[in-house]
């Protein structure tokens, strides 16, 4: 069946040069984006219930732009000012990028990885006087907690924002030729808004392991995935089965 709508479950992108934009040209296909999850931001008393006192770490973790505008939240609802002597240890680049929304970046410590969790940890481990704060959603990937004590330091991670399921009411009879996924989350949401949800010639696209393993487990057929060696992208996996699948007869 051909592919001519496609509904991407994350943020419409913001940036000209999105690939998405060039799909779009390229294949003459109708993309919408909606967020199927959303973050809530946990209060300050949430946060000082799980004993987490902000003067006593001298290095902060964060693994995401909602990690940092979460954290920076809860500083100002504590009356905390973050002091200048403050070292940041930052996934990437984008995550240290955005970190200049708060801080002066020359005037900071500030420690980037390269993309992934595990690759920041050598940096960190260097670092073995630092009390660590790791500021994260109730979502955290269990292999950051295991990471962090292999590295011998001493950390604390604590929930500063919660990941809901985003109201989906509005998308009841609404068709798409597919559907793209690239979390866990994603997947719960399109079956808490629609619990009937039947799959029929929908085609589901899955990013990432977990999310394939959350889609399996509820019985949907995985159609697209990514990354693959050849296809390392979700929207280079889309354009690959839009060629096959639109070609003509």
């Amino acid at each position: 069946m051909k592919v001519k709508t496609i509904l991407v479950s994350q943020p419409e992108p913001t940036v000209e040069n999105s690939p998405y934009f060039d799909l779009i040209d390229r294949q003459k296909v109708k993309i919408d984006f909606r967020c199927f999850i959303h973050v809530e931001g946990v209060s300050s008393k949430e946060v000082r219930a799980q004993r987490v006192d902000l003067s006593k770490f001298t290095a902060v973790i964060l693994t995401s732009r909602n990690a940092v505008d979460h954290y920076f939240r809860i500083a100002e609802e504590m009356r905390f000012k973050v002091p200048d002597s403050m070292k940041y240890f930052c996934q990437s680049e984008a995550v240290a990028y955005y970190l200049q929304k708060y801080v002066v970046y020359r005037k900071r410590k500030i420690y980037v990885g390269k993309r992934t969790f595990y690759e920041l940890t050598p940096t960190i481990k260097k670092y073995k006087t630092e009390t660590f704060l790791l500021p994260s959603s109730d979502k955290l990937k269990p292999e950051v907690p295991k990471l962090m004590n292999e590295l011998g330091v001493s950390w604390k991670e604590a929930t500063f924002f919660t990941t809901v399921v985003s109201d989906l009411s509005d998308l009841r009879d609404v068709y798409y030729d597919i559907l793209v996924f690239f979390s866990p989350s994603g997947i719960k949401s399109l079956f808490e808004n629609f619990p009937n949800f039947e799959q029929n010639d929908t085609r589901i696209a899955v990013f990432g392991n977990t999310t394939v393993k959350a889609a399996a487990e509820q019985g949907l057929r995985v159609d697209i995935q990514a990354p693959t060696p050849e296809t390392p992208s979700m929207t280079m996996a889309l354009e690959k089965y839009i060629k096959e699948a639109n070609k003509k007869k």
